[in-house]
């Protein structure tokens, strides 16, 4: 296994965007806390998320290794980059590190054993999504949900203080629009996925009423976007300023969505749009703490 080929099969970049989450997190409830454990927050918590996100994602692909086949041959483990005990080995070490962070964390700051229970958890979820949840479907498409909003969580856990109403809007915005994005993703999948026995909704109820649903979360996630504005968020004006952007993307995404006879590359059009705007609902969250 070359070093290229296990930074590949973590997949850094989605680590880094969902590390976004516990930046948000700590930013969004840091009062009155000191700059240097801000800082320090700020970096064991982005490195204990790194490493179980990436650890989640090595383990996915261990599962994944039939459907991957079909659907991305190009990845490491089906192109044969990496072993499959090699992928294992890299799960394990990951996780181990990802966990052992958060302790350390902990201790230094004194923060009880809510983060670690959290980093656990979310080791955890990793490893279910990996190993049932994505053959059960839905299920599994809110697994992946909450494993990548549970950041948001995390990271206002990490100031030891309560955690405000928006900060829980945050969480259920990032929520609704990945869990609408799975549901796409089943569609877009729809072919691999039936080889391998995966009960995605694409597969048990069909395509259009699918969309239907993914449409619906995709509101959901617009309602609770709006919703911290009303609430005493640090910075009101630089959150509306910015959340428009996530907005108009999302609302031309739910356009695209109610176009009759979609094909593979229309979803995976509006899957990759979906991720855009999460993203820009990140950089709304993160203005929203200036």
């Amino acid at each position: 296994m070359k070093f290229k080929d296990a930074i590949e099969i973590l997949r850094p970049i989605n680590d880094i965007m969902g590390s976004l989450t516990v930046i948000i997190g700590i930013l969004n409830t840091r009062f009155d806390v000191d700059p240097i454990i801000l800082v320090l927050n700020l970096i064991l918590g982005v490195l204990t998320y790194f490493f179980i996100a990436g650890a989640g994602n090595v383990i996915n692909d261990y599962y994944d290794i039939e459907i991957d086949k079909i659907n991305r041959p190009e990845r490491p483990i089906p192109r044969g980059s990496i072993t499959l005990n090699q992928a294992k080995i890299l799960w394990i070490t990951t996780s181990l590190i990802g966990i052992t962070i958060a302790i350390f964390h902990s201790i230094l700051f004194n923060l009880g054993y809510l983060n670690i229970i959290l980093a656990v958890f979310f080791a955890f979820i990793g490893w279910l999504y990996a190993a049932w949840g994505k053959k059960s479907g839905f299920i599994g498409n809110i697994i992946v949900s909450i494993s990548f909003s549970i950041g948001l969580i995390y990271g206002a856990v990490l100031n030891n203080t309560t955690i405000p109403p928006y900060i829980y809007f945050f969480f259920l915005t990032a929520f609704f629009l990945l869990l609408a994005r799975e549901i796409i993703k089943g569609c877009e999948d729809i072919e691999g996925d039936k080889s391998q026995g995966v009960k995605t909704l694409a597969i048990k109820i069909g395509i259009k009423k699918s969309r239907l649903i993914s449409l619906i979360f995709t509101l959901l996630a617009i309602i609770f976007f709006i919703l911290p504005y009303f609430t005493n968020i640090l910075n009101r004006l630089l959150f509306l300023i910015s959340m428009f952007f996530g907005l108009a993307i999302v609302l031309y995404t739910m356009v695209l969505m109610v176009k009759p006879n979609l094909e593979r590359n229309d979803f995976k059009r509006i899957s990759l749009l979906l991720k855009i705007s999460m993203f820009l609902g990140l950089v709304a969250f993160i203005f929203a703490s200036f």
